[in-house]
């Protein structure tokens, strides 16, 4: 990266679509794994949220 070149990011506003995209999600229109790399059960989140801050996973889905 050049001296003269920066990058900003911030988080993503997911909440702002959660309303409109679930239920695409949830019937089948959206294919979730574009966005989740991973999939754990709600006994497994602590493991989803550990596989995150070590970078093994960008987005982890709970399968309830």
């Amino acid at each position: 990266m050049s001296p003269r070149s920066r990058s900003i990011s911030g988080p993503a506003p997911a909440r702002a679509y959660i309303e409109e995209l679930l239920p695409d999600i949830l019937e089948g229109r959206i294919e979730p794994g574009r966005v989740f790399d991973r999939v754990v059960s709600l006994d497994e989140v602590p493991d989803g949220y550990r596989a995150m801050n070590n970078r093994e996973a960008l987005k982890v889905m709970v399968d309830v």
